[in-house]
């Protein structure tokens, strides 16, 4: 980049409006929603992404897991016909609440001095400090967690709701005084979205996982589909302050693709997907143990 001249941060967009969360600060850049993609004619949406990335140079598309196949379909389809190394497509394994406070993270992060690679890999480190899960009336079709026989005939006890986490670590409990649910070990805040459901118990489970902020938002509409119900409660745990995610991930070795030469951080380059050459991939971390937060050890939870 030229001196003086005027950045233009990468573009963070999300595949529907509910997932463009408010801003969480005035640095927060606004997302890009591209909206029904699997029904507007090819054209127009290829013309749409091509304008994207000619504007911003790179664009980074967060989507949710529970997005309608022709979506994805389409996105892949464009991006084949653009033969773009500048299209990054990520769909993390987070409900689409969580997917939604993932895409505003990184939309807090464009406004920093990140270059596009290291942006687009940080949304794999940052799903790591990301607690999401919901308080469900039944969890007869929920597919995302395992739930046992005992849980599964209890949903049908009316009245029944069930307190579940789908990530970073699967928890299923059933909603009582003495029900608790382990969470991060770091300060957070939290956001709640209520769907076809009654309750007071996210209040409860803010103050156990000592969120310093609890607010609400809209349900987004993919969530009854990946929780397999309309009766939720929807919440995630996350980082919002700028400062706390920025030196997370300048915390994290950075490394250069040798497919297309982007700076990433990470093993895998999301934009043209290669890994680093005879890397064998870390071993697991213990199932239990944490990384706190104050120490610059991200590098523990991500994959070098």
């Amino acid at each position: 980049m030229k001196s003086g001249e005027l950045r233009v941060p990468t573009a963070i967009a999300v595949t529907s409006a509910d997932l463009a969360l408010s801003a969480q600060d005035e640095r927060t850049v606004p997302a890009v929603v591209l909206r029904d993609l699997d029904k507007r004619p090819l054209d127009h949406a290829l013309a749409e992404l091509h304008g994207l990335v000619e504007q911003h140079g790179h664009l980074v598309v967060v989507g949710s897991q529970a997005t309608p196949a022709a979506v994805t379909q389409r996105l892949h389809t464009l991006r084949s016909l653009l033969e773009s190394d500048r299209i990054a497509l990520f769909r993390p394994a987070l409900p689409p609440l969580g997917i939604a406070v993932l895409a505003r993270q990184l939309r807090q992060l464009a406004s920093c001095d990140l270059s596009p690679g290291v942006l687009a890999s940080a949304g794999r480190l940052l799903t790591h400090y990301i607690h999401a899960g919901a308080v469900l009336g039944s969890v007869a079709k929920l597919d995302r967690v395992p739930v046992g026989l005992k849980a599964h005939a209890k949903s049908w006890v009316p009245g029944s709701q069930f307190a579940v986490v789908a990530h970073p670590q699967p928890q299923l409990v059933r909603v009582g005084p003495e029900a608790t649910l382990s969470g991060p070990e770091f300060s957070t805040s939290m956001l709640v979205a209520k769907g076809q459901l009654q309750s007071e118990w996210t209040g409860t489970l803010a103050k156990a996982w000592g969120a310093h902020g609890l607010r609400e938002t809209p349900l987004p509409a993919e969530s009854a589909q990946w929780w397999g119900t309309g009766r939720i409660i929807e919440f995630c745990s996350y980082l919002g302050d700028l400062s706390v995610l920025y030196q997370l991930v300048t915390s994290v070795r950075q490394s250069t693709c040798h497919w297309c030469g982007i700076d990433v951080i990470g093993d895998r380059c999301v934009f043209c997907s290669a890994t680093p050459p005879g890397e064998e991939p870390p071993a697991p971390r213990p199932s239990g143990t944490a990384t706190p937060l104050t120490q610059t050890t991200a590098l523990d939870r991500f994959p070098q």
